[in-house]
């Protein structure tokens, strides 16, 4: 059992070192021998565990969507107001790139290698979330029913895409909460029914704090 856990372990530290890694230079610029100085450990333990760089960078990239599946199955199913749970959405996926180097290297990489038919599932899945929150704000009359959810979704992905990248060319997402509430103030009026408008400030400030489990 002993040598189980030190195997999970070891596996998880080349995980973060590479993430490290893929977050800082790309996955072109990062090399096999940076990854294994970054991570404290042998050659011989990251072949163990990982055949190639490619292999890696897949794995990063799924712990990447799981982590932030996960808060998006929980801020779906938390019973708030589906325009709430969009800002939630926004906000709680613009902190764990903020904080989390997993989160911000399987973005980096999804983006890099969709390029090349690269991963598609993050973004269909993200898609999908907001899709299911707009369904929401028009059953509850918060949305206008002319609204498309399907092509909302996907504008909302995008816009949010666009807005991360240009916060991360200018200040290093330093102003990302700040830009992610400009894009609300934008998008809000446009889709909200006329008598429900009074709500926008709040939804803005709607948010999800993570459970400490």
């Amino acid at each position: 059992m002993l040598k189980q856990e030190r195997a999970v372990i070891t596996r998880q530290q080349i995980v973060n070192g590479a993430a490290e890694m893929f977050d800082r230079v790309g996955y072109e610029r990062a090399s096999l021998a940076e990854i294994v100085e970054l991570s404290g450990i042998t050659k011989g333990a990251l072949y163990f565990h990982f055949k190639s760089k490619d292999e890696l960078a897949s794995v990063v990239i799924d712990e990447q969507h799981a982590i932030s599946m996960k808060a998006v199955e929980a801020i779906t199913s938390s019973g708030e107001p589906g325009l709430d749970q969009l800002a939630m959405l926004c906000y709680e996926m613009g902190r764990q790139m903020v904080e989390d180097s997993i989160v911000r290297a399987g973005i980096r990489l999804t983006l890099e290698m969709s390029a090349e038919g690269g991963p598609r599932k993050p973004y269909a899945d993200w898609i999908d979330a907001c899709e299911l929150v707009v369904r929401a704000g028009i059953d509850e009359g918060d949305v206008v029913d002319t609204v498309v959810p399907e092509e909302l979704g996907r504008f909302i992905v995008g816009a949010f895409t666009g807005v991360q990248l240009v916060s991360n060319v200018l200040t290093g997402r330093e102003d990302l909460y700040e830009r992610i509430d400009q894009m609300l103030s934008f998008l809000l009026p446009g889709i909200m029914a006329p008598r429900r408008r009074h709500k926008i400030d709040r939804i803005r400030d709607a948010r999800w704090t993570p459970s400490a489990g």
